[in-house]
């Protein structure tokens, strides 16, 4: 199969990662954090390291700043849910992911006021409109790095010297980033940053996170055993006990431990190159097809590695199946859970097609895909 779906979920994986999950339930599968046996003991090593690598990925002052989810659902949840109270308000965008939007539907049941602010589907969100959204009492500014629906990259360092400068935390979803972009909290002024695990990060699914900046404590989502201060009734205080209860996913742990060692070990600035040559191939064969709608930046303007593209007089599901059952090839039809996104595009009825490209993809594998679509398309246009 060609596989042409890794926003949702990468595919194939680094072989370091399926080794490190293999020997974590083989040979280390204690309960990290929770014994002094050996086998538990080489799980808080998997847990710690892996942290580790977190932490200087992102450039986190501590590896305590690093937070293990089940996904970056989680995080966001727990960021959104745990710093926003009853008369705040939240500066956010057109193009959001669910993770991000029904939290805040939720929230503002409750009295928090939202503010989404118009995105262009090129450039992203414009700083200057960030800073026109701001009231007294703004709290804090939402923002994905890079839209699951088109790849658009919104300019964070500029958007986080504005929150900085006013005084207002700083949120940004980096499930389509993170892996292939470089992401400094501390140069871009991100206060809390969301992450998952199993798209470009390499790892397997099942772990996310959340980076906190010193000194922000959301109210934990949930609460139970930490494995230390078990003689008190209450949360440990501490990080990263105080956001982790119950037993960690240590396998998806090691395996994203592993897939940031690829990463690390290859460089991004390499992947990134791949992805971004890879990403151009197939936007300015797609725009050369007759029918195809291409959505989003174009072939001059830096992505993420995420294309939407219609074809005229045809449900995406339609074209998405043809892909897969006639041509192998793996796409994403819908709404891709951004339905805000698609009200933006004007897309909201259908949705889009979406391919989503990787390291491991081939120049191969875009020109099967470019031909593929195109004998869809001409098939359509000969009725």
């Amino acid at each position: 199969m060609i596989y042409l779906d890794n926003a949702a979920t990468s595919w194939p994986k680094p072989e370091a990662v399926y080794q490190a999950v293999n020997d974590c339930m083989r040979e280390k599968g204690g309960n990290p954090n929770r014994s002094g046996h050996r086998m538990a003991m080489l799980a808080d090593r998997i847990v710690f390291e892996t942290r580790e690598l977190v932490a200087k990925l992102f450039n986190a002052p501590e590896p305590s700043q690093v937070i293990f989810t089940l996904n970056a659902t989680e995080a966001l949840n727990l960021g959104i849910k745990g710093l926003l109270q009853t008369a705040d308000h939240v500066i956010t965008s057109s193009f959001e992911h669910n993770a991000v939007i029904r939290p805040l539907a939720a929230i503002r049941k409750k009295g928090v006021w939202v503010t989404k602010i118009l995105t262009e589907s090129d450039e992203g969100v414009l700083p200057q409109e960030v800073e026109n959204s701001i009231q007294k009492n703004t709290k804090m500014i939402i923002l994905q790095h890079a839209s699951n629906v088109t790849g658009t990259l919104n300019p964070i360092e500029k958007i986080g010297e504005i929150a900085h400068k006013n005084g207002i935390l700083f949120m940004v979803d980096a499930a389509q980033t993170a892996g292939i972009f470089p992401i400094d909290v501390q140069k871009m002024h991100i206060d809390i940053l969301s992450f998952t695990g199993h798209k470009s990060l390499l790892g397997i699914q099942g772990v996310g996170g959340l980076y906190l900046r010193d000194g922000i404590l959301p109210v934990p989502l949930k609460e139970g055993g930490t494995g230390a201060n078990s003689e008190s009734l209450f949360q440990p205080s501490q990080l990263p006990e105080r956001y982790e209860s119950g037993t960690l996913n240590t396998p998806g742990i090691a395996g994203l431990g592993a897939g940031i060692g690829f990463l690390l070990q290859t460089g991004i600035e390499n992947i990134r190159k791949k992805e971004r040559d890879l990403t151009e191939k197939l936007l300015e064969g797609l725009q050369k097809i007759p029918g195809v709608i291409v959505y989003g930046p174009k072939s001059d303007v830096e992505r993420a590695p995420v294309i939407s593209f219609n074809i005229k007089g045809m449900e995406p599901a339609d074209v998405s199946f043809m892909l897969d059952r006639v041509f192998d090839i793996a796409s994403r039809p819908g709404l891709h859970c951004a339905p805000d996104a698609h009200r933006t595009l004007g897309t909201f009825n259908y949705g889009t097609v979406r391919l989503s490209l990787s390291v491991f993809n081939t120049i191969k594998e875009i020109n099967a895909c470019l031909e593929a679509i195109e004998d869809i398309a001409g098939q359509k246009l000969s009725e």
